[in-house]
């Protein structure tokens, strides 16, 4: 049981729904880490929690897991790859705790994906890109095109 002497569901704005946000690249900051045993017990994972902190979906979170301690060393492979395009776009390459990482703002890449299990369309994180590339990605989207025109592929934030 938990005390919850002196809150009132009056003074505070309920959560809206969690629907996914469309694919695409958001400003973003990891705002939680933690390592959790993974559901057979025989390793642990790193859940990070990113929150878009520009745009549209300003306040939306989204979650990434690395098996950076499994038995299948290609899951712990793919996660130190992950973890080192993380630390590569915040620009803390060597840190001694994740925490380190927090508050630093990158760009997430985000895929959608249905569920197997619920049909549900649910968010994957799959890539990450420094802040500063935001912009220049931006504006190689917006060039010229072939045929004269110009393509309005600006990033969700920038809408």
């Amino acid at each position: 049981m938990a005390n919850l002497n002196g809150f009132d569901a009056n003074q505070v704005e309920p959560t809206g729904d969690f629907d996914p946000v469309p694919a695409g690249q958001y400003l973003a900051v990891i705002t939680e880490s933690e390592m959790r045993p993974t559901k057979s017990g025989i390793g642990s994972y790193l859940q990070l929690t990113f929150a878009i902190i520009d745009g549209e979906h300003k306040g939306h979170r989204l979650w990434a897991r690395l098996n950076l301690n499994n038995p299948n060393a290609m899951a712990v492979s793919i996660a130190r790859a992950e973890l080192a395009a993380i630390c590569r776009a915040v620009g803390v390459l060597a840190p001694q705790d994740s925490v380190e990482l927090h508050n630093l703002p990158l760009v997430v890449h985000v895929k959608c994906k249905k569920r197997d299990d619920t049909g549900d369309i649910t968010n994957e994180v799959k890539g990450y890109s420094p802040k500063n590339a935001e912009s220049s990605a931006a504006t190689k989207l917006a060039a010229p095109s072939a045929n004269g025109g110009t393509t309005n592929r600006t990033p969700p934030w920038k809408r």
